[in-house]
């Protein structure tokens, strides 16, 4: 028979593409996938994993069984939904993927809540690029996630998934200390032409909103410096290197040599709780919905305090 935790294993590898990354969003230590897919290698009598370059791909055979492996853990879920349900009580193990700034700046509360009201439920995070983070949802490798999208960027959700607002999170232009910028009230957007620009790589939502909409504005952006993480665009903006869009969650307090100055109109980006169809019953997805829901203002708030501070 075989054993659902190496199947469960299976198909992290098949979702996320790497032995390394399946890991991270189970909770084990890569060597201990490797061993259960070993192990379900053993108990199938087929070879599951192929090296390809530093890596590894599915065979044929195993793209297969990571496809039955997918349905069984969606019968799965349903035995525990309903057993949940029956309870009434929100319990069981539950993954929940962020981006990075919710990861930082909304979810440690929130699961900090989750852990103090509810001991039987067992929450594990993992931090995700929110383009990534709607099908992990759907293919049922995440049981919530926290994205986002933009005005000019909506965020899709495919048929059996389902979302939820949890709020708005309001961007600031970041520019250097003595930056021309720095003395006006607000800037519009069309004002934006020949800045150096410092923002994340190509294929994440701040960089394509940033070029769609200084496009849209009669500007080519010039972007000169590309990092992920927004410490380190504001450390690059404190240098002195350019200026950059900034979401206020998860930022912090700026350090000396940063200016905030709003953009006319301030662009926002919604946050939004996904879920699958078939879990919708499952009380603690219902319960994390709302504890991410209830927790926004005060969140919210706190960022606008250290930005009128």
């Amino acid at each position: 028979m075989l054993d659902l935790q190496r199947l469960r294993a299976l198909h992290a590898v098949s979702v996320h593409g790497t032995v390394g990354a399946a890991a991270a969003a189970l909770g084990y230590t890569p060597s201990a996938v490797s061993q259960q897919i070993a192990k379900l290698e053993r108990e199938t009598r087929t070879v599951l994993l192929e090296r390809q370059g530093r890596g590894v791909r599915l065979t044929e055979q195993a793209e297969q069984l990571a496809a039955t492996a997918q349905e069984l853990l969606a019968i799965v879920e349903r035995a525990e939904t309903e057993l949940e349900e029956r309870r009434g009580l929100p319990a069981g193990r539950l993954t929940v993927a962020a981006f990075a700034s919710a990861a930082r700046g909304l979810l440690p509360g929130v699961l900090a809540d989750l852990a103090r009201r509810h001991p039987g439920l067992d929450t594990r995070l993992t931090e995700v690029d929110p383009h990534l983070s709607v099908d992990l949802v759907a293919k049922g490798a995440v049981d919530v996630a926290v994205a986002h999208d933009w005005d000019i960027a909506p965020l899709p959700a495919p048929p059996g998934v389902e979302q939820a607002v949890i709020g708005d999170d309001l961007c600031d232009l970041l520019v250097p200390a003595g930056h021309p910028f720095t003395g006006r009230e607000s800037v519009r957007r069309e004002d934006l032409g020949g800045e150096r620009w410092i923002c994340q790589p190509p294929g994440r939502v701040c960089h394509d909103w940033l070029v769609r909409t200084l496009r849209a504005a009669g500007c080519e952006p010039d972007i000169v410096h590309q990092a992920d993480e927004n410490p380190t665009l504001v450390a690059l903006v404190a240098a002195g290197l350019g200026v950059a869009l900034i979401p206020r969650l998860g930022r912090g307090p700026l350090p000396d040599g940063v200016v905030e100055v709003p953009l006319d109109p301030m662009p926002v980006r919604r946050l939004y709780a996904l879920w699958r169809t078939g879990a919708a019953r499952r009380p603690a997805i219902a319960e994390t919905v709302r504890t991410l829901q209830s927790h926004w203002p005060s969140v919210s708030a706190h960022h606008t305090a250290h930005h009128t501070a």
